[in-house]
């Protein structure tokens, strides 16, 4: 579980189109340079390999559309450094456009590396945050970005299916879940909601076998 100790989380605020929002921030450091992570996030062949396929028109202004239904609008880009885009789910979430939205940073560390920020802004009208917490979105991107580290590290596809029935997914899971909720504790949130938004997690992510 080297990849949920070495992440850091912050639950806090910020706001979208639609208004104030949550946000969840993961922050991680990658051995490999900026242009290689940059590569890795923004390389169609590359993304599948670690999140999902992604297609449409993958310009400034284009929209895209990921294999698991989540799409959006690709806000800004600045090559290494920043991508933004709308991050919606379903079709009736076109009628509340930017309600949520997706944040990647990127900078050099002094060791070569990379230093990689991720921010996920949804508005706090979001129906799942009352029952979630931050580990609604937030084990969704641990799970995500340890698939990043192992295609940086060079290895195989992620099928994240797999992974996230097997002992060892259901595992990561579990302990990104109680994660997010050390983090909503530190954000201020009562203890006996963080509890039971950690434990609604916890059965979302990891439901009984029977």
């Amino acid at each position: 579980m080297e990849e949920l100790r070495a992440a850091r989380r912050v639950m806090g605020q910020g706001s979208v189109p639609a208004g104030e929002a949550y946000t969840v921030e993961l922050r991680r450091h990658y051995r490999s340079p900026v242009d290689e992570v940059w590569d890795a996030v923004t390389n169609p062949e590359r993304l599948r390999r670690w999140l999902k396929p992604v297609s449409g028109d993958l310009r400034p202004g284009g929209r895209y559309e990921l294999d698991g239904g989540e799409h959006g609008e690709i806000l800004r880009c600045e090559p290494p450094q920043v991508l933004t885009v709308s991050w919606l789910y379903g079709p009736e979430a076109d009628a509340w456009p930017g309600t949520s939205e997706v944040e990647v940073r990127l900078s050099a560390s002094p060791d070569g590396g990379t230093e990689l920020e991720l921010v996920h802004a949804a508005v706090l009208a979001d129906p799942s945050f009352p029952t979630y917490g931050p580990g609604a979105g937030g084990v969704g991107w641990d799970l995500a970005l340890l698939g990043l580290s192992r295609l940086l590290a060079g290895g195989d596809v992620v099928d994240h299916e797999e992974f996230e029935t097997s002992p060892e997914g259901r595992e990561f899971a579990r302990r990104s879940a109680a994660a997010w909720g050390e983090a909503h504790l530190a954000a201020g949130g009562e203890p006996e909601q963080v509890a039971a938004a950690v434990e609604a997690t916890t059965r979302f992510y990891v439901p009984d076998p029977e």
